[in-house]
């Protein structure tokens, strides 16, 4: 098993590898949006240690919470899925969506401020975000927070854990201005987290006496949590020593391998929706990578590349694409007929250009799809197709004698000149 990496020279490759991860998260496309609360229970259900909390959402809720959340102080959080919360304010004009009290009878009027308003930070849209719920736990006395994370990582071919007695802070600026402060452990699969790994970090995080025993439970813990839930990233920041010499995993940040949804459907089942475009959560149900974009040229296309190449000669010739829409190698009549739906639902959409190239899709498949969904929907917006690859004569055919006025384009660049013009005459016949 690969050791700790001591030395200066590897620490700096660490504080690359750190400065470089936000960017690398940021090209993967995660769907599931966990609210805190959610995975706490997540982090509960594996032995990870946690502050004592319940929901409130009404009255009922707070009067049952004073009996069965009874500790010194209490933390009231509101549920959305954006940071900046405690500096947040309301539509109702109260101020923070984080707030402390000792007195329980202060929860309900507190909570009672938020929830059924719109919080809105410097995270939300301008209007804020709606709080459904709010999270009431007990507030404890942290004497140190360190960070944790575990992350799958291309360049280790595997997880990775890091840990840093500096936590509380951005970990990328303490890897570049302090990297003696950031140890990166390359964890084997097969092997895990070994009980001397997990002691080395609870020394290193410098935790102490009966502390150092109860962190190195809590790494084994965190693991567990990483492996159970098949996470990507499971990032603890702070893991926090209390004055009582707990060690209590106070926020975290969980990102799942959407590749699991298959065997985490108790895990995804959990996402709450009801901040997210709706159009995206209906694309989601057919298996369709759908992104609402503020242009007027809907977009159909099978592959990320080539959705991407599509927007870009649709900018190119003066034109703005409506959405991101990609329909994948194993679309279906039912995809093609749903896609056609979504698109179709924006009213800034004035025409619809559909791309497909056939490697593995059957543009025949594809033709009949956009035909049938025509027809179906009556849809009455300029539609503009490019097909190339397998089968295109008999997709060629399908649309011809369809007697739709479905336009074909001899090409991508023909077909994105077409688009943008149909758009902006159905602009301007709809301005007069």
């Amino acid at each position: 098993m690969a050791g700790l990496l001591k030395s200066a020279v590897h620490l700096s490759h660490s504080a690359q590898f750190l400065s470089g991860l936000k960017g690398a998260n940021a090209m993967q496309v995660r769907f599931l949006n966990l609210l805190e609360y959610q995975s706490k229970v997540l982090m509960q259900n594996h032995g990870v240690n946690i502050q004592k909390f319940k929901m409130v959402r009404n009255a009922d809720d707070a009067k049952t919470l004073s009996k069965d959340l009874v500790v010194d102080e209490y933390v009231v959080k509101a549920q959305i899925l954006a940071g900046g919360r405690g500096k947040g304010h309301f539509d109702n004009g109260f101020k923070g969506g984080v707030h402390i009290t000792k007195d329980v009878n202060q929860i309900w009027p507190l909570a009672e401020k938020m929830v059924g308003h719109k919080l809105i930070t410097k995270q939300t849209p301008a209007s804020g975000i709606l709080v459904n719920s709010v999270m009431v736990a007990e507030s404890i006395v942290i004497k140190r927070e360190t960070y944790f994370c575990i992350l799958m990582d291309r360049a280790h071919n595997g997880p990775v854990l890091i840990a840093s007695p500096a936590g509380g802070m951005d970990i990328e600026e303490v890897a570049v201005s302090s990297p003696h402060l950031v140890k990166t452990i390359p964890i084997d699969i097969f092997e895990g987290v070994t009980d001397d790994m997990a002691m080395s970090v609870a020394e290193f995080l410098e935790f102490n006496g009966t502390s150092r025993q109860k962190c190195a439970e809590q790494v084994k813990a965190l693991w567990s949590l990483f492996t159970g839930v098949d996470a990507v990233q499971l990032e603890i920041n702070p893991l926090a020593e209390t004055d009582t010499g707990d060690v209590v995993s106070v926020d975290a940040k969980i990102q799942f391998d959407d590749n699991a949804q298959f065997r985490q459907k108790d895990v995804f089942a959990m996402e709450d929706t009801t901040e997210s475009d709706p159009r995206e959560v209906e694309a989601a149900k057919y298996n369709l990578n759908y992104i609402g974009m503020s242009g007027d040229i809907g977009c159909l296309v099978n592959g990320a590349g080539l959705a991407m190449a599509t927007m870009d000669l649709i900018h190119l010739h003066g034109g703005q694409p409506a959405n991101f829409l990609d329909v994948g190698g194993s679309v279906n009549e039912t995809q093609v007929k749903q896609a056609f739906d979504i698109i179709s639902s924006d009213p800034n959409v004035k025409a619809i250009l559909v791309n497909v190239f056939g490697g593995i899709v059957n543009c025949a498949t594809i033709a009949t799809g956009v035909v049938n969904a025509t027809r179906a929907s009556g849809l009455k917006l300029p539609l503009v197709v490019r097909l190339e690859g397998t089968n295109v004569d008999a997709a060629k055919k399908i649309l011809q004698d369809s007697g739709l006025p479905i336009i074909q384009a001899k090409d991508l660049d023909h077909a994105a000149m077409t688009a943008v013009d149909k758009a902006s005459v159905k602009t301007k016949a709809h301005a007069c």
